[in-house]
């Protein structure tokens, strides 16, 4: 389920993002802050870079509080645990299409977009002064506030596709799920 919400904010940034001309957004990179409050209010934060091209390749990567690394093509992710020593390799359920999701994403005002994926809304708030996408907001299945915001965004600068390989070290355990 977490990898899979990974995916989905992704798509949906990339949506919003493109609501003027989705055919204009070749590439996006940011940093972001992701905090999860639970129904107990207890918070954590995580931080770290996003990666994106529109040829479905996707990187998250987590700098706190712990090192991860979420890889994702299309329908396929590997979540990189280097202090664990792990590779967890999954199929997701299905490739979220960018064209449907747009086309089911509401505006609810100048800077604002609802969309419902598998019975979740997704509040997504865009900035005053651009097309950006600032803030991603949901509550999950288990009722957790998620917010994730975006900071330092570059669209359509070159991003080289080599940092969206992963090859595992040796000493590795690798997981498949």
């Amino acid at each position: 389920m977490f990898y899979k919400m990974i995916f989905v904010f992704i798509v949906f940034f990339a949506t919003f993002n493109a609501a003027a001309d989705i055919k204009k957004l070749e590439t996006f990179k940011a940093d972001f802050t992701q905090s999860i409050k639970s129904i107990n209010n207890k918070i954590i934060e995580y931080k770290g870079e996003v990666f994106i091209k529109n040829t479905g390749k996707i990187l998250w990567k987590y700098k706190t509080p712990i090192e991860k690394n979420v890889y994702i093509l299309n329908d396929f992710a590997i979540v990189d645990e280097p202090e664990l020593e792990q590779a967890i390799y999954t199929q997701l359920q299905s490739e979220i299409n960018i064209i449907k999701l747009l086309n089911t994403s509401k505006k609810i005002n100048e800077n604002s977009y609802i969309a419902n994926i598998d019975d979740i809304d997704y509040l997504i708030e865009g900035s005053k002064d651009s097309d950006e996408i600032e803030i991603i907001k949901y509550k999950d299945k288990l009722d957790n506030s998620v917010e994730i915001k975006f900071e330092n965004q570059i669209s359509n600068k070159e991003i080289n596709d080599d940092i969206f390989k992963f090859s595992a070290p040796e000493h590795y355990d690798i997981i498949r799920k």
